[in-house]
């Protein structure tokens, strides 16, 4: 009995040294958030993304993104590297091109050419034919840590996030370091060449340019909120919030050409997390846990609609067990609500609530 008590305490003791002192890759910065807002008002309970419909992508999980092309065609990147395309009445799924990489943020340009920020490959470019050629891999030298989101200004300019300094594989490292890893990056493809636009983003994620191409919206994960920088105008090149301290993980955001930029809230904010934020040495404990226990993204659909003030006019919430979760994007188009998701096998569908 002795010698099993004896092990049982050197056990123990390693497991407290590990934990308190195993090296971790991140640095965690102390950051209090602001309280989560309760889910009322603006952000009140409700079903209206019950029965959103499943269109099937065959194999592949986590169409992370969605785009729709001239003739109406559903296009998601897969994250085995795949882009599959979808008719647009959501059936015959088929492999449209492999980029070799993870494909997160997708955008046609005006030439018909599917614009991708893959998290592996950089920024990329497929043509009609399904034929991918690289834009973009870096900047002055440095390679892309995470390309992540986009969205194409009228003048052809590409701007992109590159979301933190870990890969896509470790963004729960980003998250729990709480550091401004991220950046947003401009790419002019007449001169082929990239520039940074704004630095200093906990996790960069969507990307809109809104429809007067007067500023542009970026998602700042890490900090609950979406940033607004001015593209023209008395403000040029200032930055300032948008809208902050949102009920959820902001992720994707994306203009729907008229009135109104939809957010995807890819899931509630993690109260544990919340409390932990403050403390890095705590975080760095979470770190050295198993995955399975660490925070991790819930079940839950929630989306936003935001007006040019960055106001919500639009709540969209569904957290039945059967929900389509996880959204990353959302697409407005004829009607129709189109949703990209981490979480799912296929992209989801849901009619434009009245």
């Amino acid at each position: 009995m002795k010698n099993v008590l004896r092990i049982a305490l050197v056990m123990g003791l390693a497991l407290i040294a590990y934990l308190l002192l195993w090296p971790v890759p991140i640095s965690p910065a102390s950051w209090t958030p602001p309280p989560a807002p309760e889910l009322t008002g603006p952000y009140a309970t409700n079903d209206r993304l019950q029965g959103t419909q499943r269109l099937d992508t065959g194999s592949g999980f986590a169409p992370e993104d969605v785009a729709l092309d001239g003739q109406g065609r559903i296009y998601g990147g897969l994250e085995d590297g795949h882009i599959v395309r979808l008719e647009p009445d959501g059936t015959r799924a088929m492999v449209f091109a492999n980029t070799h990489g993870r494909p997160l943020g997708l955008i046609f340009d005006r030439a018909r050419n599917l614009i991708v920020a893959d998290a592996i490959k950089g920024l990329l470019s497929i043509n009609p034919e399904g034929d991918v050629s690289t834009l973009t891999t870096g900047i002055e030298g440095a390679p892309l840590h995470c390309a992540n989101d986009l969205d194409v200004a009228a003048d052809g300019t590409i701007y992109f996030t590159d979301a933190s300094k870990f890969p896509l594989t470790q963004f729960k490292a980003d998250i729990l370091e709480h550091q401004p890893n991220g950046r947003l990056l401009a790419y002019d493809p007449q001169a082929k060449t990239t520039h940074v636009v704004l630095s200093n983003l906990h996790f960069a994620n969507g990307v809109a340019v809104s429809p007067d191409q007067n500023f542009l919206l970026v998602v700042d994960t890490g900090e609950y909120r979406v940033n607004r920088l001015w593209l023209k105008g008395p403000k040029q090149g200032q930055a300032e919030v948008f809208i902050e301290n949102l009920p959820g993980f902001p992720d994707g955001i994306l203009s729907n050409g008229k009135d109104k930029f939809w957010l995807a809230l890819v899931t509630p904010r993690d109260a544990m997390l919340d409390r932990m934020l403050p403390h890095p040495f705590l975080r760095k404990i979470i770190m050295r846990l198993p995955d399975f226990l660490q925070p991790a993204p819930k079940r839950y659909s929630f989306v936003l609609g935001l007006d040019m003030n960055g106001h919500v006019v639009d709540n969209l919430q569904d957290g039945s067990k059967d929900c389509y979760a996880e959204i990353a994007n959302v697409v407005e188009h004829n009607g129709v609500l189109y949703f990209g998701s981490i979480g799912e096998s296929a992209i989801g569908r849901h009619p434009l609530p009245k």
